[in-house]
């Protein structure tokens, strides 16, 4: 009940706070910057180090690849920064400052309050990733090669689904505490937790960094698929979702 209102409440929060500004610029900065790192790393070392000319002749020619990989490094990494600065104190803060019960007096379900807050934040991501991949493709096209336009949309699309994971977490822990710093440690914690199980050869395979491992067989046209880590993922934010609804709808304001 009262989602809608609430949505349209949080939409006008994320551009007020910035919070779409900042999230847009930095990504499609990194979207844009990645290509050009990659077409021009080898020129950099020839120039910069006294063995420059020789290591360079140990290194490939940067490739499309390169830039797709440059690209998804760079999203990635600080996409997820953001998602857990964005969204550790959506909830915290408002329990904290006593807002979340003046909102909750009027008719609108605790559910819809903060089902509200993940919606809008991931309409900010959407919008940013579209941005960066934008760019990306773009200089991509110029340094490099056209990519394949629907492996493009697909590898953004992964990167999207990736990012939410760590938004519905780090929403959850908001949810179980009343502190901002708090809520950004556990939500690190969780980070980090999924970061070294992904690394384990069988387990990584069914966790949200090889959705990252799709991404990039999309980018390159390749026929590599990670079901098992999709559902994960998905499954992540649909429970990260739910259980913070539970909580939240049975806290004392």
């Amino acid at each position: 009940m009262g989602f809608g209102t609430a949505f349209r409440k949080e939409w006008l929060e994320q551009l007020r706070s910035y919070r779409l500004l900042i999230t847009a610029v930095a990504l499609t900065l990194f979207g844009l910057l990645s290509p050009i790192i990659a077409r021009y790393t080898p020129d950099i070392i020839r120039m910069a180090l006294p063995q420059g000319q020789e290591i360079t002749k140990l290194i490939p020619p940067p490739s499309a690849a390169d830039s797709i990989a440059q690209y998804l490094k760079n999203i990635t990494q600080f996409g997820v920064l953001l998602a857990l600065l964005m969204a550790m104190g959506l909830m915290a803060q408002e329990k904290d400052k006593g807002t979340a019960a003046l909102m909750l007096a009027k008719p609108l379900s605790r559910s819809a309050f903060l089902l509200a807050k993940f919606g809008s934040l991931a309409l900010t991501f959407a919008v940013s990733i579209v941005l960066a991949g934008a760019a990306g493709y773009y200089y991509t096209l110029v340094l490099f090669k056209p990519l394949d336009l629907w492996g493009w949309l697909g590898l953004n699309g992964m990167v999207l689904i990736f990012l939410l994971v760590y938004v519905s977490l780090t929403l959850l822990c908001s949810t179980l505490t009343k502190s901002q710093v708090l809520a950004g440690g556990l939500a690190t914690g969780v980070w980090m937790v999924l970061s070294l199980l992904g690394a384990l050869p069988g387990v990584g395979d069914c966790l949200p960094r090889q959705v990252i491992g799709w991404a990039t067989a999309l980018g390159n046209g390749t026929a590599e698929t990670y079901w098992p880590a999709l559902g994960v993922s998905l499954g992540l934010i649909i429970g990260g979702l739910a259980v913070a609804c539970l909580v939240f709808n049975r806290q004392e304001l």
